[in-house]
């Protein structure tokens, strides 16, 4: 009879799959062996591993390159880092390895920039795609980014004031692109995106406060969706009703010759998860090229602004079950050492699923459960509904310490989790580890930040000074 986590995994699942593996009855991620790390760094801790960055960047750029070169597509290929996901140095040094831009979406993002131009991360060349709407020190860091040299810094438009606000401040001509507001899916409370300018309204925009302006090009039409890119008919409905608004504006404005996509690529979130990437990239390149012979247009070079997939598989979050308490008849509560609403938030929030696997004991007989975290708040735990099945685990043994991963888990989590301040129920941020490979492959750890202590948390809140 097959009573052991391991063949329940194995008759559930395809597994091993090419980042999860058992080596000595314990898991690894990426040739990294998990346990040695809560032996190193002890639990809870986070973790980055940098390569696997990286590794997604290059993996979309061969999509879309081996996408133009079947189709006969004869525009160019941008791919963007979207920073919002993460602002960390580490994430930034380890992408802009790969030849990538930057997408960002508020003033202090352009620090971010202005520092890495400086350390020579960043050149004159990398474009700067500046989403979001336009506050006057956002408006003030843009134009002072231009009036120093960047040339590839593009704003895009959000409202109808942001031309004026803009050429107020800049020196001399600049680029601009105007983001379409798409309309949502039936299921959101409301019809069209707050962000940019309706579908009807662009081309009475561009010729009312663009085309006669001597001071500002047209260089880009932004296009993006809330549900991001997935192969249903509103995708595609949305993308046709996007391309039909480039060639409307291409027609009378030479200068657009830039069609940004966005972000929205899913990233990995069960050992089920299945997406044809490459499909899709085909699929997306081919339709602009079909709109764009139809009305005798050149096709717009490209740009993507991948952010959660640029950087979400990077990510994970280690935790030890504490204690199990058995409330009723059928629910086991398995209590992790720390919280899921602060190390975790998007689990709380919006019922994010994440890849979760126990590191240790799959030779072991298994039950099912859910998972707590340490806050007194009736919302800190993760259970069937994020995890999209019954959460299965080896059987908890108090003699027996049983060490839990969440996966994938590198985009927001930080900023969202409020990083380096104050956490719910003053549950201490935990450690983090970056994982990264030398020149010959071999691991290398450090700490990035250790797990707070009180001391900290009392600074902030006024206690000590």
């Amino acid at each position: 009879m097959n009573t052991k986590y391991i063949d329940l995994i194995n008759q559930t699942f395809d597994f091993p799959q090419e980042e999860f593996t058992l080596e000595n009855k314990t898991l690894q991620f990426h040739g990294i062996d998990l346990m040695e790390l809560v032996e190193t760094y002890s639990a809870p801790l986070k973790f980055t591993y940098l390569p696997q960055i990286s590794n997604n960047i290059n993996r979309a750029k061969k999509w879309f390159a081996d996408a133009i070169e079947k189709t006969g597509y004869q525009g160019n290929y941008n791919y963007c880092y979207c920073t919002k996901s993460s602002h960390f140095k580490h994430v930034l040094n380890e992408a802009l390895k790969n030849d990538i831009h930057i997408e960002t979406s508020s003033a202090f993002d352009l620090d971010i920039v202005e520092n890495l131009k400086k350390e020579g991360k960043i050149t004159d060349d990398t474009f700067v795609i500046s989403n979001g709407f336009k506050r006057a020190q956002y408006v003030t860091n843009i134009a002072r980014l231009i009036n120093n040299g960047h040339k590839n810094a593009i704003p895009i438009i959000d409202n109808y004031e942001e031309i004026e606000l803009l050429s107020n401040e800049i020196n001399g001509n600049f680029n601009v692109g105007i983001r379409i507001a798409s309309e949502e899916e039936p299921k959101f409370e409301f019809y069209t995106s707050r962000l940019g300018i309706g579908y009807k309204n662009i081309v009475p925009f561009y010729k009312a406060q663009i085309q006669n302006n001597e001071k500002v090009n047209l260089k880009m039409l932004h296009f993006f969706i809330n549900t991001g890119i997935r192969d249903n008919a509103y995708y595609w409905n949305e993308l046709t009703k996007c391309l039909r608004v480039y060639t409307n504006l291409k027609k009378i404005c030479p200068t657009l010759d830039s069609l940004n996509i966005g972000g929205g690529f899913p990233i990995k979130n069960s050992l089920v998860f299945d997406y044809d990437y490459a499909y899709m990239v085909e699929e997306i390149v081919n339709q602009i090229k079909i709109v764009c012979d139809e009305e005798g247009v050149d096709v717009p070079n490209i740009f993507t602004e991948f952010g959660s997939f640029t950087v979400g598989e990077s990510g994970g979050a280690i935790y030890e079950i504490l204690y199990q308490k058995q409330q009723n008849d059928r629910e086991k509560w398995n209590m992790i050492n720390s919280s899921f609403i602060t190390t975790l938030p998007d689990t709380w929030a919006i019922n994010k699923r994440f890849v979760m696997l126990p590191l240790n004991r799959w030779n072991d007989s298994y039950e099912r459960v859910l998972l707590g975290g340490l806050t007194c708040d009736s919302d800190d735990y993760y259970n069937s509904e994020q995890h999209m099945n019954a959460i299965y685990l080896p059987k908890y043994d108090k003699e027996k310490p049983l060490y839990i991963g969440f996966f994938n888990t590198g985009a927001y989590q930080e900023t969202i989790g409020g990083f380096g301040g104050l956490q719910h129920c003053l549950i201490p941020s935990p450690k983090h580890i970056l994982i990264d490979r030398d020149e010959n492959g071999n691991i290398t750890k450090k700490i990035f930040s250790e797990q707070q202590k009180s001391e900290d948390l009392l600074k902030i809140l006024g206690y000590e000074q």
